[in-house]
């Protein structure tokens, strides 16, 4: 009985609203995506995808009870490694003997039950991770920690990008997030960032590729050219600290070059419908009807929606079913076409709280173990939320991302609603961690 007393004092209150605001708003949305005017079926129709999510919902709520109520705080860190072994085993099993959908193969089917272990090991990674750099012994200074806390990360990209799910694996760039706050260098941050806008440059003038390398090699040895010059004229600059740094330059060169270098063979790398998608961003009129259309119509949808929107269940494009998936990867569309900017910019504002309330969270506590996973679940759910709003408005691709807690989908809200409440059952007994 004190256990619970203590569950329901300390936990975080605010969040659990957070969350259940988050989960209506997403189930009424559903509803108004797929509603039919003339047949006029009820939101609780278990026929209808509004009704089916009730039911997720429903057994959602059954899974806050366990890491709440029922397992031991400590469970989570003790058996991270067991359960991060069992989605590895998962993620491999499904490589086997999933069920194809949609030119992926990452689903099991239980008669009429379809799940994705590939939701899974998102928190299944974070466990696992924080209980690595939450030992006392490991120091994220040394070399040997980041390889083998990149190992962690990339093992199930790896095999999620076997099942062809290109969509799940780029979520795993959240745990490059949690890294930085670790103390990774921010100059790995830079680097990425300007070898991906090197690679989008590349891939715009890809009929110049020719001139894109050679400025890439001129432009190089300019910069140490350059740098190294400016540092001998210093006189107190010893000669060791000149190598060191025009190396490091060096070495940033080296790396963009390597970049603009690989382009054509990274791209020749994807499929020919991931090829369209990203060419289609810098280009949407080059294939409205094909692979330009999703975009195209997202854009309509939401713009049509001008400032207070057309009122709920009134969304035109939305029934008329001119956007695809739009319950599911393009249900943004539906808030921006039935709510407007008023409504949108209120959705964007409840996500962003909800983030921010959620690194308070893990700021305040003790234990290193609790603080990592409380910024690993932040951190998912920020690249969810950015890639999934980002590409209905066409400035990312298009790729199969869903909404945290509001797209339709069990294994997305399952997963989303483990990883949230483990968090807060670590929480509530932050004040009982004195650390590993």
């Amino acid at each position: 009985m004190r256990e619970e007393d203590s569950i329901y004092r300390n936990v975080d209150w605010l969040t659990i609203m957070l969350y259940a605001l988050l989960v209506t708003a997403g189930w009424l949305n559903i509803y108004a995506a797929d509603y039919n005017p003339i047949a006029s079926q009820s939101i609780f129709n278990f026929d209808i995808n509004a009704g089916k999510q009730l039911v997720w919902i429903a057994t959602a709520l059954v899974l806050i009870i366990i890491p709440v109520f029922i397992l031991d705080y400590k469970f989570y860190s003790a058996f991270s490694y067991i359960i991060y072994g069992l989605i590895i085993f998962l993620l491999i099993a499904t490589i086997f003997f999933g069920t194809e959908v949609k030119g992926s193969k990452s689903w099991f089917e239980i008669g009429t039950l379809r799940l994705q272990p590939a939701e899974f090991s998102k928190f299944a990674t974070a466990l696992a991770l924080s209980a690595y750099l939450g030992q006392i012994n490991v120091k994220f200074e040394h070399l040997k920690t980041k390889l083998i806390a990149l190992a962690i990360i990339c093992l199930p990209a790896a095999l999620i990008r076997l099942q062809n799910e290109t969509g799940v694996m780029l979520v795993f760039a959240a745990f490059i997030l949690v890294l930085f706050r670790q103390g990774l260098s921010p100059w790995v941050l830079i680097l990425g960032f300007v070898s991906a806008t090197l690679f989008v440059v590349t891939l715009i003038l890809q009929d110049k590729i020719l001139i894109m390398q050679s400025l890439a090699i001129i432009g190089a040895i300019i910069i140490v050219t350059m740098v190294a010059f400016s540092l001998l004229r210093r006189k107190n600059i010893k000669i060791k600290k000149i190598l060191v740094r025009a190396g490091l330059i060096a070495g940033f060169c080296v790396a963009c070059m390597i970049v603009v270098f690989s382009v054509d063979m990274v791209y020749n790398k994807l499929e020919p419908h991931q090829q369209k998608r990203i060419m289609i961003l810098f280009n949407p009129e080059s294939d409205p009807k094909g692979a330009g259309y999703n975009i195209k119509q997202s854009k309509i949808a939401i713009g049509s929606g001008e400032f207070i929107g057309k009122g709920y269940l009134q969304g035109t494009q939305t029934k008329l079913k001119y956007v695809p998936e739009q319950s599911t990867d393009f249900i943004f569309c539906t808030v921006g076409e039935e709510h407007g900017w008023i409504g949108s910019s209120m959705l964007i504002l409840l996500y962003l709280f909800f983030m921010m309330r959620l690194i308070f969270l893990a700021e305040r506590q003790r234990d290193k173990f609790a603080k990592t996973y409380g910024y690993c679940v932040a951190c998912i759910i920020f690249i969810h939320f950015t890639i999934n709003i980002g590409m209905t408005i066409g400035i990312l691709p298009v790729v199969g991302i869903p909404l945290p807690f509001f797209s339709y989908g069990g294994s997305s809200l399952w997963s989303f609603t483990i990883l949230v409440f483990i968090f807060l059952k670590l929480d509530a007994h932050r004040r009982q961690v004195l650390g590993h």
